[in-house]
């Protein structure tokens, strides 16, 4: 968890509710849903007829502190971050979210308020299914029960390491924590070996400059774990960039 140091200007773009911008999923939006696959055919009409894609614009809030959850999110393409509300004091960013990441399972399955924010860094397209199609499936189907506990184990993993990420001032350990943690292949099957992110967009989600950014991205390449591209990262060496990461924090400070 990082102090954030900006955040993305609110666009103007959209002044319609999102609800009211909802529409249904193209067959490439649903080809990029990991769990919709396993279901029978009943519990994907179901899904399908309850499932709902809109595009969310960059500062665009999706989900809001205190607020219910009514629906279940995945990002299917473009860039979010949970963070918590400015108003509770130096405002925190918990983690960033790319294409093919589901998040918010604990809050709907408990159907309670949002205790974070979700902002749309860049120009974003997320699905919802809504809290009561998501707790049918939850009581009648086994593979989408797999999926939910791995989503919940995984991210416990995440945000434990993110934790004691958090403890050290060590900037490129940030930078390297969080690439890590953007490029897991459970949680964002989406990204693949190439996230589509930029400097500042990563600075957004470390609490940290673009300059400052640029340089831990260096030094990460000069390991030979990553490549910078144009418009991206490129993981060279995923579990060789988890490792350096324990290196860092094992290291006496």
């Amino acid at each position: 968890m990082t102090n954030l140091a900006a955040s993305p200007s609110p666009s103007p773009l959209h002044a319609v509710p999102l609800y009211q911008r909802a529409r249904v999923p193209g067959a490439a939006e649903l080809a990029n849903i990991a769990w919709l696959a396993p279901l029978d055919a009943q519990e994907r009409a179901a899904v399908m007829k309850d499932l709902k894609v809109v595009q969310v614009a960059p500062g665009e809030l999706l989900c809001r502190v205190g607020r219910p959850a009514t629906y279940w999110f995945g990002v299917i393409d473009g860039l979010l971050k949970m963070s918590n509300d400015s108003a509770l004091g130096v405002p925190i960013t918990f983690t960033g979210m790319p294409p093919g990441g589901w998040f918010g399972e604990g809050t709907v399955i408990k159907r309670e308020v949002y205790r974070y924010n979700i902002q749309a860094l860049r120009k974003s397209v997320v699905a919802g299914l809504g809290v009561e199609t998501f707790h049918w499936l939850l009581d009648r189907s086994i593979p989408f029960n797999r999926y939910i506990t791995n989503q919940l184990n995984e991210r416990l993993g995440q945000f434990i390491a993110a934790r004691e990420i958090d403890r050290m001032t060590d900037a490129d350990a940030r930078v390297a924590r969080s690439l890590a943690a953007l490029f897991h292949p459970v949680l964002y099957p989406g990204v693949g070996t190439l996230l589509r992110i930029t400097q500042q967009e990563l600075g957004y989600l470390v609490g940290l400059s673009r300059q400052r950014v640029n340089e831990a991205l260096q030094a990460l390449q000069d390991h030979g774990l990553i490549r910078v591209e144009y418009g991206g990262v490129r993981v060279l060496d995923l579990e060789g960039l988890r490792r350096h990461v324990q290196r860092v924090a094992a290291a006496p400070a």
